[in-house]
């Protein structure tokens, strides 16, 4: 199984790690009245969170739970993550190019975008890289874009990396690492990660990597 650096937005405990889902749930509902367990459902989420599934346990935590500072940051999250899913509207994105200058999501409109979330200390994205250099070369030319989205903080390592792996086509960043504000607004907790968004600016996929990647375009860019 593909391994993906995850970052969770709190901190887990160690016990339980082996924990499979089912366990979780359970576990997560026999805790009802604990703000540890915000950080279960969390865990529940995983790499590709369900929004629906999370909220429907986040629902079920004591009203006093839900009220923490702990429960406002994670149902702030659980709405972000609503609103940047399959069918909604790509969230804006203005952030800065390798030159500086500022670039926007919106500036793409009237093509398919893949958003495309990583990092350049980030192993599984470079490693993920070469699948998204050969997709843009096979749809580079049937109204296709990638919009690289770093999680970088240094410049000069952003910049390399770009070269290195020959990535052709338009990065951006605003250099904060995990603080990156494109995070917040997708609930990305991982990378890499990616959005698919059509021409009209509605997302129409999440998280395609390799060939499923290829796949989908193949369907849409007919």
């Amino acid at each position: 199984m593909k391994k993906y650096l995850l970052i969770l937005l709190f901190a887990l405990p160690i016990l339980g790690f082996s924990q499979t889902k089912e366990e979780l749930i359970t576990t997560i509902n026999s805790k009802l009245n604990e703000k540890e367990t915000i950080r279960l459902i969390q865990r529940v989420g995983g790499y590709d969170p369900d929004y629906k599934e999370m909220s429907v346990l986040f629902k079920k935590l004591d009203k006093k739970v839900k009220k923490s500072t702990e429960g406002k940051i994670f149902e702030h999250y659980l709405k972000n993550l609503e609103k940047s899913s399959v069918g909604k509207v790509a969230p804006g994105i203005t952030q800065f190019d390798v030159e500086g200058n500022p670039y926007s999501l919106q500036d793409l409109k009237g093509k398919y975008v893949l958003v495309d979330f990583w990092a350049s200390w980030c192993p599984p994205c470079r490693k993920e890289n070469p699948n998204l250099v050969a997709a843009y070369s096979e749809f580079k030319d049937k109204n296709f874009e990638i919009l690289g989205v770093s999680f970088d903080k240094d410049l000069e390592n952003w910049k390399k990396a770009i070269k290195d792996d020959n990535l052709t086509w338009k990065h951006i960043s605003d250099l904060q690492h995990w603080n990156n504000g494109a995070a917040g607004v997708y609930g990305i907790k991982a990378i890499p990660q990616n959005v698919l968004v059509d021409p009209n600016g509605i997302i129409v996929a999440r998280n395609l990597h390799g060939e499923a990647l290829k796949t989908k375009l193949r369907e849409i860019l007919k």
